[in-house]
């Protein structure tokens, strides 16, 4: 054995060292992050019931936590104030202005009926919830309409059929030029 060889085995075992170090730096640095990922785009429904007729689409969990797009408010008869909130795949395309919307994108409006404050006379705040409604962008599956899968919930249950058939028609005929989107980010 020549002098050169324990030399190059040193190397190759301090390599291989360093390398299962680094990776193991990736993998307790990534997997967490990638389970929260996953764990904010909310799971797959346990119960078919829970899903919206026509096209399936669930509350997502966690979505009182997203951050908010814009506040609304509805004038009578619905009479409510409304707050759209985003995924993190909404959130950064409303920053970058990017149209059309990216598939994963979801959007989700909460909306309650409006009420006095009982501190302050002049203040409208949220009275009981009435509905959350939610927006999931996935092209190919929901190619038929714009890309776009529709929700709309009360008392996180999914309203009938025969109210989901008309999410599409009023946001192709009213928000077309914005990727079927009403919200725009608030300034």
């Amino acid at each position: 054995m020549t002098p050169v060889e324990p030399e190059t085995k040193k190397r190759s075992y301090a390599t291989a060292i360093t390398l299962g170090m680094l990776l193991l730096v990736v993998l307790l640095t990534c997997v967490p992050y990638l389970v929260s990922i996953a764990l904010a785009e909310g799971p797959a429904p346990d119960n078919a019931a829970d899903a919206s007729p026509i096209f399936g689409v669930t509350i997502p969990a966690g979505y009182k936590q997203w951050e908010l797009i814009a506040p609304a408010e509805e004038a009578p008869p619905l009479d409510e104030l409304r707050a759209v909130v985003g995924n993190q795949t909404a959130i950064d395309a409303y920053q970058a202005g990017k149209l059309p919307f990216p598939d994963g994108t979801i959007l989700v409006k909460r909306a309650w009926k409006r009420k006095q404050s009982p501190e302050f006379a002049s203040a409208t705040v949220p009275g009981v919830a009435t509905t959350v409604q939610v927006m999931v962008k996935d092209s190919k599956k929901y190619a038929a309409t714009g890309g776009w899968g529709f929700g709309r919930f009360i008392d996180g249950k999914p309203v009938d059929a025969a109210q989901h058939r008309t999410c599409w028609g009023c946001h192709e005929a009213r928000a077309k030029s914005h990727d079927y989107v009403f919200t725009r980010l608030a300034p």
